[in-house]
């Protein structure tokens, strides 16, 4: 029979405190052997095909801009095929913007009158993968040609290490908390760092931001409105983005709060189970209640969408499926229409800390691969479309 030591009270604190210099040795360990030597990720290479769909042009197209001198050839050709980082597509993006008669053909973000799109994904219910959900949009954004900034709310950080830094391996740059905090806030713009994939920055987070629920009790009714901080830190930033994805930590908090006040459009990642539709009912009465306490305050808060996002969605699963049918009843066009299925491919890619498009279809077995990465793509693009409408073009 399993048995453990007894642990008298006197020194539970400091067998929890083992147990946690322990794990931390071991994901120090490791994470220090899987990015070796500089500690630092890095996007892999796109091969030709890829880069014509991701640029909505045809193979020949692309060879033919390279012949006439449009486009630069990628400095790497990988056995006589072209090979072409994530700079040279983003480059090669604008070239063919400036060169369009068609304005947005290959940069769709913002235009002169259009405002800054700022998408929440929130949720109280663990398990819900919220965190993947959000690097693959923001993913998605960049390499479609949007200037997307990801900013961790979440005080684990899983979207700071998602883009690369990491917190165990004592990350001790700014983060949100520091544009965030009461005391000697610093601009927004020396938190934000560049993150290894083109087109896309982020704002950290790492364990100290859950310091701001506590601070924001201590300093309730001084000063300007705790939800008003992080809106206000974004405005020192908004001309430098087509559009903000929140990653909110899994609590209906002040940080969370903050982070809904800040969004012109919320996002609701669930997955397909009747225990996620009754906590998800109870979360969007609980945001009710607290978002009619802030408009009591004479505040006005509009949204551009306000939807759902099926999350592990497996078609196989028949009583899955009757929970998606009754949610698309329910809901109708506030569900995206496609859904982020269940995957070994991004559940593995996930364990890496990368999305489906940081994994080469070589990697994987093609046909698990290509589920998984449509699948990415159609909520994608979904959402693009959703950011699109936001801007009064279909």
């Amino acid at each position: 029979m399993f048995q453990t030591a007894p642990i008298s009270a006197a020194s539970q604190s400091d067998v929890t405190e083992q147990m946690a210099a322990r794990l931390k040795t071991a994901l120090t360990t490791h994470l220090e052997q899987v990015y070796a030597p500089d500690q630092r990720k890095k996007l892999r290479l796109f091969s030709a095909t890829e880069t014509a769909e991701l640029l909505g042009v045809s193979g020949q197209f692309l060879r033919k801009c390279h012949s006439d001198g449009s486009l630069i050839e990628p400095s790497v050709n990988k056995g006589g095929r072209r090979s072409y980082s994530g700079d040279e597509i983003w480059t090669m993006r604008q070239a063919l913007e400036a060169g369009s008669r068609s304005p947005g053909k290959y940069v769709p973000g913002r235009r002169d009158d259009d405002k800054l799109q700022v998408i929440q994904l929130m949720n109280f219910k663990g398990g819900s993968a919220k965190s993947t959900a959000t690097i693959h949009l923001c993913h998605y954004l960049a390499l479609n040609g949007y200037r997307v900034l990801a900013v961790d709310l979440d005080p684990q950080g899983s979207l700071t290490g998602f883009c690369g830094l990491q917190t165990e391996l004592e990350f001790d740059g700014p983060t949100i908390y520091d544009a965030l905090r009461y005391e000697d806030p610093l601009p927004l713009s020396d938190v934000i760092v560049d993150s290894y994939f083109p087109g896309l920055d982020l704002a950290p987070a790492r364990l100290i931001l859950s310091e701001f629920e506590t601070e924001t009790a201590v300093n309730a009714g001084r000063g300007a409105a705790f939800f008003e901080r992080l809106s206000n830190a974004l405005a020192e930033v908004e001309g430098d983005y087509d559009v903000v994805i929140i990653d909110s930590p899994p609590a209906l908090g002040f940080l969370t709060l903050t982070g809904l006040f800040a969004a012109t459009s919320v996002l609701v990642p669930m997955t397909p189970s009747m225990l996620d539709l009754a906590s998800t009912q109870q979360f969007i009465e609980m945001t009710s209640a607290y978002l009619g306490v802030i408009e009591d305050t004479g505040v006005s808060m509009e949204r551009d969408f306000f939807s759902f996002l099926i999350t592990r969605d497996d078609p196989s699963d028949i009583p899955s499926q009757q929970i998606v049918s009754l949610m698309r009843a329910l809901f109708q066009e506030r569900i995206i229409p496609s859904t982020a299925l269940r995957s070994t491919a991004i559940a593995d890619a996930s364990m890496l800390k990368m999305s489906i498009y940081e994994v080469a279809r070589a990697d994987m077995t093609r046909s698990t691969y290509d589920r998984a990465r449509n699948s990415m793509d159609s909520v994608g693009a979904d959402v693009a479309k959703l950011v699109q409408q936001a801007w009064g073009r279909s």
